[in-house]
Formats: structure tokens, C-alpha cells, sequence
């Protein structure tokens, strides 16, 4: 009885398989730790990638008119993502986006860099 109760919901969308997690920075580091093979998207713009990114981050901004050939081109949808922007909107709604490309495994930091900074957690900055 309890198999077809979650069938049913799933069905009917009250579960959803298939949601972005956010993540406060500390959980979404100590998660990136544990899936070593997982990508960082940096969905900001150039000019705010240039002032400090995570590490090993690619870069593919939101607001591109091609986001979604680019993270289809250059990401794995197999492997884990962890996306980040300024301060959390952008990548929650990028991060959603993913998930309906067929992404497995995608995360969103909330606060964006903005918290990731504020927790006292690396960033690559410019020389």
C-alpha cells in the first residue's frame, strides 16, 4: 500500500525525483569534497567572474542567450553540479534549468559567492 501511495505521488508531482538542492556554502563545500568529480558552474557574468570565482569553476553565464547549448556542449549531465552566482537567484533558477536539461546531481549555493565569501571559504582571485 505504502509503494503505490509514492507511485501516486510521484505521479501526480507531488514528489519531485528530480529538484535542485540548495545548499548553504559550508554543506555545499563539504559536499564537493565527498563527490570529487563533481562541476562547478559559475553562472555570473565575465566581468563578475573576473573579480574571484570558485576553483576549477567554468563559466557560463545565465544570462547568455545560449546557457542551456553551452551547459549541454560543456558539462556533463551524468557527473554532479554545484552552481553558484552573486548572491543565489541566478543560480537557483539556472540550477532548475539543469534539472529540466536532464542533469543529475545539481546543487545550488544559497547567498552565492556573496556567502561563500562571508563563510570564510576559498575563492581563486585575480593577480
Amino acid at each position: 500500500m505504502k509503494t503505490l501511495a509514492i507511485a501516486f505521488a510521484i505521479i501526480t508531482g507531488c514528489l519531485s525525483a528530480a529538484e535542485p538542492v540548495s545548499m548553504t556554502p559550508s554543506a555545499a563545500a563539504s559536499w564537493r569534497a565527498a563527490n570529487p568529480a563533481t562541476q562547478v558552474l559559475d553562472v555570473r557574468t565575465e566581468e563578475e567572474f573576473a573579480t574571484g570565482h570558485l576553483a576549477k569553476a567554468v563559466l557560463i553565464p545565465w544570462m547568455d542567450k545560449d546557457f542551456a547549448t553551452r551547459a549541454a556542449k560543456e558539462l556533463d549531465p551524468g557527473k554532479p553540479v554545484l552552481v553558484y552566482c552573486r548572491s543565489g537567484r541566478r543560480s537557483a533558477e539556472a540550477a532548475a534549468a539543469l534539472v529540466k536539461l536532464g542533469f543529475a546531481g545539481v546543487r545550488s549555493v544559497e547567498g552565492g559567492i556573496l556567502a561563500w565569501e562571508k563563510a570564510k571559504l576559498p575563492i581563486v582571485k585575480p593577480e
